[in-house]
């Protein structure tokens, strides 16, 4: 074995131990795999960049107008893969639903391991994006919005929490977990700037609050 393929075989070797020690300290308190929202400071200048706006009306909302969960892969839809993605050893069965896991729930804090007690929200729900701007938007447009995989606008978490959110902005509600505040502002100004919604102005004051913090 020549000395250069040695070592790259000894760097591989020291990775996968490093990578499994770091899986056993961190399991315990594992992270959803929401994608990474942009930094607070980021965050800061995309909030500064929406336009500020009272909110519209609800009037020809309908959860109908933004089709979800569609079939992302063969016999998986949108909420099976956030299941998938955000739990720890998911075993799915033939028909993509999960079958067993472990998944925890960023807002409140709480670990399940029945997929029934998930929900998986829309950080920026359907009815505040409608209010916000969607309600001009194509049906495909709100079925891109509704299943976004790639923005951090879909997340695992416990659903009588996700219930009691409804369709509140962050300046009726946030995560009671207060570790989780910044993360979650930051996503929700990260939807909200890429899908160019508008903010009304307690809704701005709110998102201000808790990134000036982070």
């Amino acid at each position: 074995m020549s000395g250069v393929y040695a070592r790259r075989i000894g760097v591989v070797v020291a990775s996968a131990a490093l990578a499994a020690t770091t899986g056993l300290l961190t399991a315990p308190t594992a992270q959803a795999a929401m994608p990474t929202p942009v930094s607070a400071s980021t965050a800061r200048t995309y909030l500064s960049e929406l336009t500020v706006s009272a909110e519209g009306s609800s009037t020809g909302y309908s959860r109908d107008k933004f089709p979800h969960w569609i079939t992302q892969s063969g016999t998986c839809n949108t909420r099976e893969v956030v299941l998938k993605r955000d739990g720890t050893n998911v075993v799915q069965d033939s028909s993509c639903a999960a079958v067993s896991g472990s998944w925890y729930s960023e807002y409140d804090g709480a670990t399940w391991t029945a997929a029934s007690d998930l929900d998986i929200d829309h950080m920026v729900p359907l009815a505040e994006a409608w209010r916000s701007g969607a309600s001009s938007w194509t049906t495909a447009q709100r079925q891109s919005f509704a299943n976004d995989l790639t923005r951090p606008q879909l997340i695992a978490v416990t659903d009588n929490v996700n219930q009691s959110k409804s369709d509140q902005d962050p300046a009726e509600w946030l995560p009671s977990r207060t570790a989780y505040r910044c993360t979650y502002v930051r996503a929700w100004v990260h939807v909200k700037h890429y899908y160019n919604l508008t903010v009304d102005s307690a809704e701005k004051s709110a998102l201000q609050s808790v990134l000036n913090g982070c």
